[in-house]
């Protein structure tokens, strides 16, 4: 389960070996602010969430509602991969731009793993498919650390940020998020359980703790959430 102060949406991931590329992308990131303020013509950026969705049934994440924002959100990511492409920041050819905001992540989930859980049944969320978790004005684009310590408030070490609009006026509904990951986690756990013991019985054999698997972990990268991250 991804804490809710962590939770942003990745614009781009790439890996900065020095602290000289970590100048040079901060000063990227400053160098587009007047094409994204010429993009935004003074308007908020607002992202309406909704529903539930999944990777591989690894990965869960509340998806964006379709609308004139995702284009917009779509002409963000492209104005930094590119310049962060000109500057040798990122490598060419980079993967799609496929904009979601993580809840749960099996690879972070090593107690799962370890029990058993490979996936995520898409039938534990299927009542909130359509649902509408509510809308984030983006404030910020964040240059953000995925390998330094984390801020006091549970957010990536930033970098950088470059300011995007005015104070933040509305949230997704964060409890209504955290309920749902709990209970992701939950149920879970209480299905490989029981297949563990169905299993055990049926073999007849005793109890056996299942073996532990490997944790993915993932070493590069730059984010934005209503931001920007590098390095993991």
């Amino acid at each position: 389960m991804i804490p809710i102060p962590t939770l942003h949406i990745t614009l781009l991931v790439t890996h900065l070996a020095t602290q000289e590329e970590v100048d040079l992308a901060a000063s990227v990131l400053a160098q587009v602010e007047p094409s994204l303020v010429e993009l935004l013509g003074g308007r908020d950026l607002v992202l309406p969430f909704s529903g539930i969705s999944h990777f591989r049934k690894e990965v869960v994440f509340v998806g964006l509602a379709p609308g004139q924002h995702r284009h917009t959100l779509d002409t963000v990511a492209e104005l930094l991969q590119s310049h962060f492409e000109e500057q040798g920041l990122l490598q060419r050819g980079t993967r799609g731009f496929e904009p979601h905001l993580t809840i749960m992540k099996l690879s972070r989930a090593s107690n799962l793993r370890s029990q058993g859980v490979r996936r995520v049944d898409p039938a534990l969320y299927s009542n909130y498919t359509n649902k509408f978790f509510g809308d984030q004005t983006v404030e910020r684009l964040d240059l953000c650390s995925m390998l330094k310590k984390k801020q006091p408030d549970g957010y990536y070490y930033t970098e950088t940020s470059l300011q995007l609009g005015a104070r933040r006026r509305s949230e997704p509904d964060e409890a209504e998020l955290l309920r749902v990951s709990k209970r992701l986690v939950e149920d879970a756990v209480s299905r490989a359980l029981q297949q563990y013991k169905q299993e055990t019985l049926q073999n007849g054999g005793g109890p056996q703790a299942p073996g532990n698997a490997e944790e993915t972990v993932t070493k590069t990268g730059t984010t934005a959430n209503s931001t920007t991250d590098h390095r993991k």
